[in-house]
């Protein structure tokens, strides 16, 4: 089991405390899994207090004994009652907190009162984006977990032409290609930030249930096995010459690789494949823009304006109703910062990672592509390697 070593937890905590003294935030107390994860190396039930100045702190509830063994980090308690946190933070030295920081984006409103409460008359502030910030540049030692990831998630499209076959389920291909995951060694979860927002490993559709959106920011959705989970593969049968997706997420050591391909029993009409070669050319166009200093909301622009061109703009990220982005950070939640998105203007930054899916969306099924690069110097690096042609199988 890899553990994260203490000099990257230094510098993730670093990173955030020039932030926190940046906006005047005397400390910041971070209690979700990914954030928990992120900076103190350890997922336990726990709070970790990072002030603007000196070490963190990490109080634990639940189990003490596994944090002290995951996290590298050197200030680690025992935290029986929630209400003793304000006099164990003063009596390490953390007093007359004026300011506090939390992940205001996923805490539930009761747990906003309590802190409230527990520590006024201090001003509680929201701090998510500044964890988001520091989450979004990448260090070598994520980058070669994410290849990692994108290794895993080679095994599982190597594999596809082992089940795929003409009458199966959808549900029942995945269920053989989530069993190839999790013998690689797949978490078997893949964490979303967001209220109500979820995924299981990702989606397999084919044909017609490619069109059927859900409630979730994805340009295709699925029916799911039920109206409680409505994503993802159904009951059903892929038939011959319609367009199957797999769009899966290879999670390794908590970090992970978003990618998706298009296979095919039989061949694809004229319309899908004109389609898929745009997105293909939209893929292209965008990694040789996506250099440090490009701004993610004209690289957005710029695939809408390539999609319209084609004559499939109404098509493109979803139909009728698209989801208004390109591409989306990806660590160890699918959904971090940045977001090649309108309106998102900030500038990309070498070492950033991003998930790449220009997908087109009609009544008959979906075609598209997706890849997890980073960014470097000259445009975007490819991580998730396999074939980038439609991959036909069983022809006859």
């Amino acid at each position: 089991m890899r553990l994260t070593p203490a000099d990257e937890l230094a510098r993730r905590v670093s990173a955030l405390q020039k932030l926190l003294q940046k906006k005047n935030i005397d400390g910041a107390l971070i209690m979700q899994s990914a954030d928990l994860f992120y900076f103190a190396g350890t997922a336990q039930r726990a709070h970790l207090y990072v002030p603007a100045l000196g070490k963190p702190l990490l109080l634990v509830k639940r189990s003490f004994a596994r944090a002290t063994q995951e996290s590298a980090l050197e200030d680690i308690m025992s935290l029986d009652n929630v209400k003793e946190m304000p006099r164990i933070l003063n009596n390490y030295g953390f007093k007359d907190i004026k300011i506090l920081g939390l992940e205001l984006d996923v805490l539930p409103a009761a747990q906003y009162l309590r802190y409230q409460k527990l520590f006024a008359p201090a001003q509680i502030v929201d701090i998510s984006g500044l964890i988001r910030t520091v989450r979004m540049v990448k260090s070598a030692y994520e980058l070669d977990l994410l290849r990692a990831a994108a290794s895993l998630n080679h095994t599982l499209f190597s594999q596809v032409q082992d089940f795929l076959q003409e009458g199966i389920t959808e549900l029942e291909l995945a269920g053989q290609l989530e069993a190839v995951f999790r013998r690689a060694g797949h978490q078997g979860f893949v964490r979303m930030r967001g209220f109500n927002q979820e995924i299981f490993y990702g989606h397999i559709m084919s044909g017609t249930n490619l069109a059927i959106q859900s409630s979730i920011d994805s340009p295709t959705g699925g029916p799911g096995v039920n109206v409680s989970f409505p994503q993802g593969a159904g009951y059903k049968r892929i038939a011959r010459d319609e367009p199957v997706l797999v769009d899966y997420v290879g999670v390794y050591d908590g970090y992970m690789a978003d990618q998706s391909r298009i296979f095919c029993l039989g061949r694809l009409s004229d319309k899908l494949v004109q389609a898929y070669e745009t997105a293909v050319e939209i893929q292209e166009t965008i990694k040789k823009m996506a250099v440090p200093g490009a701004s993610c909301a004209d690289l957005y622009q710029r695939a809408v304006d390539m999609a319209a061109a084609s004559g499939y703009g109404e098509n493109f990220m979803g139909y009728p109703e698209p989801v208004p982005f390109i591409g989306h950070g990806v660590g160890i939640e699918l959904n971090e910062w940045p977001v090649l998105a309108a309106g998102f203007k900030m500038p990309l930054e070498e070492g950033m990672v991003i998930a790449l899916e220009p997908k087109f969306i009609f009544p008959e099924g979906a075609v598209g592509i997706e890849n997890t690069f980073v960014v470097g110097k000259k445009g975007l690096e490819t991580l998730t390697v396999f074939d980038e042609q439609i991959i036909y199988l069983g022809q006859k």
